[in-house]
């Protein structure tokens, strides 16, 4: 497994541990930054709280030790998220949708504030992608442009190929989340505690593709917190989907290094 903090050997890539004449050398550098965003919530009875952190932060750290033609950062990590909705299981730290929002554009401002223009933002946790999206877009006015994206946005079709029980989807504690942290920390998980449940959506087959509440994992047929089948998660479907993550990240911050920096006030009403 890969070393995530500094330890006087081969390269820095956390914001948090570098010097000041070290930002100064890789803003000479074209850099990218990438900004891992998760939550701290239930995740059934046999995860622990970090699932949605560990899994974006690790694949960012990845990433970044893997290029070397250009520095990449990784941010601190955006831990706290929008979840209202696991609150029913002791564990959850939710934030108010319009204070998890102000978090992360204040974070992404004082980033592009820094002389960082070029910003990914990698999410983990479900409850967030929205609230993201919403983020980046409405940043965009201030000429600031990261990208943002769940991770399993990037490998719907691997893991739809390579899934057992879940259909490809990254579920709750289920398959894919299970296997992920398998890969990452199998001491954290506890395996007789394992179960496989489902989101209760009263709706028909026809209708599910569109027609659903917010999630609500609290609400799960067994009450157990769990959206999937951590039954058939396995270490090695882990380190696949880990691995197919950091290569499209890879890809990802390379093609932004290479592009120019997007400037809104080029079109539009707010030319010069």
């Amino acid at each position: 497994m890969f070393k995530v903090s500094y330890d006087g050997g081969g390269k820095k890539v956390l914001w948090q541990e570098l010097w000041r004449h070290e930002f100064e050398e890789a803003l000479a550098r074209d850099p990218v930054v990438i900004v891992p965003t998760g939550s701290v919530e239930q995740h059934g009875p046999h995860c622990p709280m970090d699932v949605d952190i560990t899994g974006p932060f690790y694949m960012a750290v990845a990433a970044a030790q893997r290029v070397d033609e250009f520095p990449v950062l990784v941010s601190p990590p955006v831990w706290s998220g929008f979840t209202h909705y696991n609150m029913g299981f002791p564990g959850t730290i939710s934030l108010k949708l319009e204070t998890y929002q102000a978090l992360l554009a204040d974070v992404l401002r004082s980033i592009y504030a820094n002389g960082f223009p070029r910003i990914v933002v990698i999410n983990g946790h479900g409850g967030n992608t929205a609230p993201n999206w919403a983020v980046t877009t409405q940043l965009g006015e201030q000429n600031i442009f990261p990208i943002t994206f769940s991770y399993w946005q990037a490998v719907r079709d691997e893991m739809a190929a390579w899934s057992e029980a879940d259909n490809g989807q990254v579920g709750h504690g289920g398959e894919w989340e299970t296997s992920l942290q398998l890969y990452l920390r199998p001491h954290l998980i506890d395996r007789g505690r394992m179960v496989a449940d489902v989101f209760p959506n009263p709706y028909s087959d026809t209708l599910r593709s569109f027609a659903e509440y917010a999630e609500r994992r609290r609400d799960t047929a067994r009450h157990t917190g769990v959206m999937g089948n951590p039954l058939v998660a396995s270490a090695d479907k882990g380190e696949r989907l880990f691995n197919a993550v950091v290569d499209k990240l890879v890809r990802l911050v390379t093609e932004m290094h290479r592009a120019p920096v997007r400037q809104y006030k080029e079109f539009g009403s707010h030319c010069p």
